[in-house]
């Protein structure tokens, strides 16, 4: 009986361990499978942060490329327009420097777009741009009695039909307009107006289209037939055609507008000064036409 008690007790004691190992095996496997999926949801957690600091990360960098290239684009739009700057001061100054040389080439160029002609049925003149919306000068006295049939020829050698606005009769100045976009000429102020200044007038003299002559000034503030000291004195050689023409300095700016010359006398010529020209285009018109 006693080995056979043995026996039933080691049975019980190895049946004991059995479902021991297999009770330990369920709880590891249960643990295993609790841990498994804890990780997981570490992982998760850890995939989604890494997503969101990766978002962020491609956010703050696309930013900081946009920052980037706003402050590239806008130095390299300084940087440009000091190059245009520098190119047109330089174009400025070797035309300043040849015309200090007595030649105005570089200078005609340039403001022989802005210079017509004026014509009518049985009369020719000159005149000029003052605005590039078309407001144009010259002489009253080119057109007088004429005022609904002045057609103008550009330097290209189109023809338009010029609109009268109006006139200064006691200055000779007459303000038309012809619709459209052109090249104008800047009036030079009144410290630009100097003895002794050289100076080109271009104008149509005897037909002659955009002829051009030199000379200097010889005297300001001398009384015109307006009774007044605003006409600028000039050596510069005037004759029939070149009325309502510019006269012009070194620089391209206009310093009076051709007026009348004395008869009998030699290199004799007036031209009302520009600042005059500026104040009663204004008044003409109503309007400020030269700023």
């Amino acid at each position: 009986m006693i080995p056979d008690q043995l026996h039933n007790s080691h049975r019980r004691h190895r049946n004991a361990l059995y479902s021991l190992v297999v009770l330990l095996a369920i709880l590891q496997t249960v643990s295993f499978i609790i841990i498994s999926m804890q990780v997981s949801k570490l992982n998760i957690k850890i995939d989604d942060e890494t997503a969101r600091t990766a978002s962020e990360l491609k956010q703050y960098t696309s930013n900081m490329v946009e920052t980037y290239d706003s402050i590239y684009q806008e130095n390299f739009n300084q940087i440009s327009d000091s190059i245009i700057h520098q190119q047109e001061s330089f174009d400025t100054e070797i035309k300043n420097l040849k015309s200090s040389e007595g030649d105005f080439s570089g200078v005609v160029e340039d403001v022989v777009r802005g210079v017509v002609t004026i014509r009518t049925e049985d009369s020719i003149g000159t005149g000029f741009f003052v605005n590039s919306r078309g407001f144009l000068v010259t002489n009253y006295h080119v057109i007088k009695d004429k005022e609904d049939a002045v057609e103008i020829i550009t330097y290209g050698r189109e023809v338009y039909k010029a609109n009268f606005i109006g006139k200064d009769e006691n200055r000779d100045l007459a303000l038309l307009l012809v619709p459209g976009s052109f090249d104008s000429i800047e009036l030079a102020e009144t410290e630009d107006i100097q003895v002794g200044k050289k100076v080109i007038a271009i104008g149509n003299p005897l037909g002659l289209s955009f002829t051009v002559t030199e000379g200097i000034i010889s005297g300001i503030d001398r009384v015109g037939p307006s009774g007044m000291a605003e006409y600028v004195q000039t050596d510069v050689s005037l004759n029939p055609g070149n009325s309502g023409g510019p006269l012009i300095d070194t620089r391209g700016k206009v310093i009076g507008i051709n007026n009348f010359k004395i008869s009998g006398a030699e290199a004799l010529g007036f031209s009302l000064a520009a600042p005059v020209i500026k104040e009663q285009v204004n008044a003409i018109a109503n309007q400020t036409i030269i700023p």
